[in-house]
Parts: structure tokens; sequence; C-alpha cells
């Protein structure tokens, strides 16, 4: 698990202050730990053109021409006239050794991003837009100094300096970040970062419900019960999942009789031995009122999807002590105006998903918000993670229902929301890419076979 930050010029600041650390030493090392990712997985000789921006960036862009001239084919495009002290000292260093400045793009085996860093909120010019829709039209590997330049350019990888930046996890950027790494910057990380609200997950934190008590039963591994609703397909694939994912029994409730799977429990009422609860996938309208309320008269843990985030129900559930929701986008713009956290549209939570998350759960810190995308953010009360392993293979109806199934498993078996939440989130995404089929392929059915060969 690593920590993110929404910004790093404060950690800069302190390496200055306490560490004495100068800007210039910070840009050596940045500088050098791209050109070491270079040298270690390029051939000698091969051609390089690093474009550079006018300001910081580019300087750490120059500083690496400095680095790799006599080892490789290097070239700068330097984009426009440098302007901060760093750039114009870096390009008179480059300049000092022989790295030669070239005019217009040309083909090459790597091309190197240096044109804007974190810092950078304004618009291009229509020449630099059409400068990076030409660097993304190349065919050449394509590496992004530090982030990939207004989140425009489509990099294979990005070296980015000292810490993770919270913007490179926005639904948007995934698109362009590719492969992310971190380099230091004259000290470690476990120096230069200091504590953070917000870690970025990885399959190393997965914790799966495995069995180790000899002397166990059914009743061991509790029990999910699920409201059987208008559209009986996604609650009997969430039920599904939860068995297979370990629930000891799991009993679908509703109010009228259906053919359902064998292995599957069917009740006009919550068993009285449940442990877990789960509501909204394929609710539709099939639930009364009434119905709701018996079904959400306890306090069992539970997991809400889907059509339950615009009811008036919602509400209620919100003042639930274990409750984990898990809305996409558009169910979460709707959740944030039924309860006057705000009232925007979905564009507007895309690019600021960080900040409504945390809204959110200022407004209700018992909740544990799992907002589905292209990175999941699993938020509860101050802290804050991201699953940056999404596919777009599960870009299919039904990925939800099996992972409302996942959490609910969680949930039975006793684990907190959190915890359900980060564990099923985790989960969700390993089964998609342990999936070997075609990524258009994949079913939830696919999804849940793979569950048991985790």
């Amino acid at each position: 698990m690593q920590r993110v930050f929404d910004e790093v010029a404060s950690l800069d600041k302190r390496c200055y202050e306490e560490f004495f650390l100068s800007e210039d030493i910070l840009m050596e090392h940045a500088a050098s730990g791209m050109a070491g990712y270079i040298c270690n997985n390029f051939k000698k000789d091969a051609k390089i053109i690093i474009v550079c921006g006018s300001g910081n960036n580019g300087a750490d862009g120059m500083a690496l021409g400095r680095l790799l001239h006599g080892l490789f084919d290097v070239s700068l495009l330097i984009l426009k006239k440098p302007s901060s002290p760093m750039a114009l000292l870096q390009q008179k260093r480059a300049k000092s050794v022989g790295v030669k400045e070239i005019e217009k793009l040309d083909t090459c085996d790597v091309l190197v991003d240096a044109i804007v860093g974190t810092g950078f909120s304004g618009s291009f010019s229509t020449e630099i837009q059409n400068t990076l829709e030409q660097m993304n039209a190349l065919e050449a590997f394509k590496i992004a100094c530090d982030v990939p330049s207004g989140y425009l350019f489509c990099a294979d990888v990005t070296l980015t300096m000292g810490a993770l930046k919270r913007r490179m996890f926005l639904d948007s950027a995934k698109e362009f970040v590719g492969e992310i790494k971190v380099l230091d910057l004259g000290v470690s990380r476990d120096i230069y970062e200091k504590e953070s609200n917000w870690h970025l997950l990885d399959f190393e934190d997965l914790k799966l419900p495995h069995r180790t008590k000899k002397d166990s039963h059914k009743g061991s591994y509790g029990h999910l019960a699920l409201a059987l609703g208008e559209k009986s397909g996604a609650s009997i694939m969430s039920a599904s999942s939860a068995l297979r994912f370990g629930s000891g029994l799991v009993t679908l409730v509703g109010y009228e009789a259906l053919q359902l799977p064998h292995q599957l429990m069917y009740s006009h009422e919550i068993p009285a031995n449940t442990t877990a609860l789960a509501l909204g996938m394929g609710l539709g309208a099939e639930f009364s009122q009434i119905e709701l309320d018996t079904f959400l008269d306890n306090s069992l843990p539970l997991i809400a999807d889907a059509d339950i985030f615009s009811m008036p129900k919602i509400l209620e559930i919100l003042e639930r002590e274990s409750v984990v929701l898990t809305p996409h986008a558009k169910e979460f713009v709707s959740l944030l105006k039924i309860t006057n956290v705000a009232d925007i549209t979905t564009e507007e939570l895309q690019k600021n998903r960080f900040k409504y998350a945390e809204d959110f759960c200022k407004t209700y810190p018992n909740v544990t918000l799992l907002l589905k995308g292209a990175n999941v953010i699993i938020a509860h009360n101050e802290k804050f993670y991201i699953n940056p392993h999404g596919t777009p293979a599960l870009a299919k109806g039904g990925s939800g229902d099996v992972l409302s199934g996942l959490i609910g498993a969680l949930l039975a078996q006793g684990r907190t929301p959190l915890e359900a939440a980060i564990n099923g989130s985790l989960t969700h995404a390993k089964l998609a890419l342990s999936y070997k089929g075609a990524d258009f392929s994949l079913t939830p059915d696919d999804l849940i076979d793979e569950i048991g060969k985790l």
C-alpha cells in the first residue's frame, strides 16, 4: 500500500528546509532516475527525443538529455524559450556538453514528454496541442516526465518524482499515465513523504477469506440474505458470487416464488441466523415500502447498491452503523443530491471524484463508500483508498452485481465494512485480470467461475 498526495510542493519545500537539499539537487536526482530507467530498458545508441517546455518540467528533460548524451542519440525539442531559472541553467548545461536541439519532431525509439508537470493548471496553445497530437501519433516508446502533460500525452510509462500524485488516478487520466514508477529525489520515499489520508491499493493488500479453523461448519462462515427484486437475475448473480466467495449460507428474500439455482435458499423473510444483508441489485419496483421496512428492521451489516440510491429509503440506510454503498458515477451524483451534499453533473463529479468522496464522508463518517469507476475509490471517515486495477473487461451488465456479492460474503463472514469493500474490490479486479478469454467476452458467470481459481 503506497501513500498518495494531492500536492507535493510542500514535500519539496520540506526537503529544502529540513534536509538542506536544493532545487538543483532534487532535479538532478529526478533526471538521474529517468536516465537509469532508460539505460536499463533500451539499447545503447537508441534514438531519443525529449520534448521540453519552458519551466521546471522542461528543465528536468534538459537535465535528462545531458545525462544520456554520449550513451544514446539524444535530441532536445524545446517548444518555448526557457523561462524558469532552472530551465535556463539546464539548457546551458546541456549545450555545454553538446546535446543537440532540433526544430521539429522526427521518428525515434524513445519519446520523452517534459512539457509541463504537476503544477500546470492552464490551457495549451494551439501549437502545443498540435505537438502533443503529433507526439501521440509517433511509433515510439513514450515516457512522461513526472506526469503526462495536461493528461493529453499517452505515455507507456510515467516516471513521477518523489511520490504518487492523486490526480494521476482520476478516471480520465487512466488512458494517459501507463505504468507508473516513482523516482527518489535525494532521499528515500519514506523520508520524502509525510502521512497521507489517501493510499493506493495493490494485490499484496488482498486478504482472501481462507478457512483456517478445522472445527467449523456452515454456520461458522455467516449467512447472507439478499433482497430478491424485480430483475431477479441481478440478485441471483450476487447470491451466487457470495456463496462462491465463502459465505456459509445464502438466502434470497422475496415475495414471489421463483425457480432458483439449487444451491441458493429462498425465503419470504430474513432467516433468524442472518449475519449480513444485501439490497438494491435488480430491486426495481418489486419491493413495496412495507417490505423494505421489514427487510431493514434490524442492525445487521448491509451492502447497498443500484436502485436503492434513487429511493428515499437511502436516507435511513445512511444512518446505519455498518453499511457499504457501491454507486457508479451517475448513482453517486443522485446520492449527493438526495443528501444535500452537492448538486452537480456527472461530468463535474468525474473531474473532482476525490473532493466529492471526501465531502460525502465528512457528512456521513459512519458509511463506507465504494465509488465505482476505472479507478475505484473506497472511503470511510478520513481514510481513503484507490484501487487502480480496474479493467474495461468489467464494463458489462452484471459485473457490479458480482462485486456486491463479494462484499456481502465478507460482511457475512465478519469483516468490517471497510475491510469488506477493500478486499471485495481487489478480488473483483483480480478475477477480471485472471480471465484468459478476450476482454470483451467476460461475463458475470466468468467472474464467478474465476473465484474458485484464486
